[in-house]
């Protein structure tokens, strides 16, 4: 099965598994293993900021951004089509009972000028309680049902010097954030500059099996633990998952290029195809998004599925292909073959 559902389906090479296997190990609650404080150390570094913590789950480490800079009832900005609003559960309410405002950004790029829109002019006749308060700005990049875009850096200075100037505080999901960086040749830690909060996963590109980061300031990661704690996320012998990260950060970020290149090609391929509609120019990194004109997503798939390629369905004919660790260029040849003879039979 050449499986491009996601990033996240990557599987341990045999040396990654052995550092884990070797891996030496502590109490993390307690604060006192060493592989996990490695690790958090060389993130915090690598991104630019004074500490990290590590987490099991991108979505925890979300999650913890947003419950650390808010209380319950603030108003958190960001695009209506962000991973926060469709794919944590609703956990934005559930945990932090927040109140999410989407902007209706391209691609999951937003303007400056759209934020600003969201603050109302300030009037006598308007009394400032009636409203939540705006608290918070979140930022995705690169941005997953966009498309796996990158920010313009230009644009991501803009839009979060808007939110100092009106008084919030910023997070940035960077769960693709190495990718945003072998596609544009910035440093993770330039974009992450203008942030508080920045999470990272390792277990998507990177292709370790599990393991995401928030890092940030030293009080506010300090205050996330306490979060952390109540929310299960909790680790003792935490190395041993930490090991595969240290191994994906060493070992992984050079070839990202690769899945650029694989996922090109796949673009490229599929814009030659009858019944499929793709903006080629829109695959900037390993995510390719695509619409299948000549029948329903859902059928496609199937077919595709039954020949051997995996691919997730989204709305009545959208496509989602991603490359990553497992997949070769000769993989993307075979796909291309496989969707070809499926849209051929429709």
């Amino acid at each position: 099965m050449i499986d491009l559902r996601s990033d996240t389906v990557t599987r341990p090479t045999r040396a990654m598994r052995e550092a884990m296997a070797t891996a030496v190990v502590g109490d993390d609650v307690y604060g006192e293993d060493p592989t996990v404080l490695e690790l958090e150390a060389r993130v915090a570094a690598d991104l630019g900021k004074e500490a990290a913590m590590f987490v099991p789950t991108g979505t925890m480490s979300n999650q913890l951004a947003l419950r650390t800079h808010t209380e319950p009832g603030d108003l958190i900005l960001m695009d209506r089509g962000s991973h926060i609003v469709l794919n944590e559960g609703g956990g934005a309410a559930a945990l932090s009972g927040l109140t999410i405002r989407g902007l209706d950004g391209k691609n999951g790029i937003f303007s400056a000028a759209e934020v600003e829109a969201q603050f109302e002019p300030p009037h006598r006749f308007n009394p400032g309680h009636l409203m939540p308060s705006p608290r918070l700005l979140c930022v995705e990049n690169t941005h997953n049902v966009g498309g796996g875009v990158i920010w313009p850096l230009e644009e991501l200075r803009a839009v979060t010097d808007v939110a100092r100037t009106r008084g919030l505080v910023t997070h940035l999901d960077g769960a693709r954030i190495w990718h945003a960086t072998a596609g544009s040749g910035i440093e993770e830690r330039v974009f992450a500059e203008p942030f508080d909060t920045i999470s990272v996963c390792f277990s998507k590109g990177l292709g370790a099996p599990v393991g995401s980061a928030l890092v940030g300031s030293e009080p506010l990661i300090a205050r996330a633990r306490r979060f952390k704690q109540q929310y299960g996320g909790g680790f003792r012998q935490a190395g041993i998952l930490a090991a595969g990260a240290l191994f994906a950060l060493d070992h992984h970020r050079e070839r990202l290029g690769d899945d650029l290149v694989h996922a090109r090609r796949l673009a490229e391929g599929l814009a030659e195809l009858d019944g499929v509609d793709i903006d080629v120019r829109r695959v900037q990194t390993n995510i390719v998004r695509f619409q299948v004109t000549a029948m329903r997503a859902g059928d496609f798939v199937d077919g595709c599925f039954e020949r051997g390629v995996h691919l997730l369905p989204g709305g009545e004919h959208g496509v989602r292909a991603v490359t990553h660790l497992d997949v070769g260029a000769e993989d993307v040849l075979t796909a291309l073959a496989v969707m070809a003879d499926v849209l051929a039979g429709a």
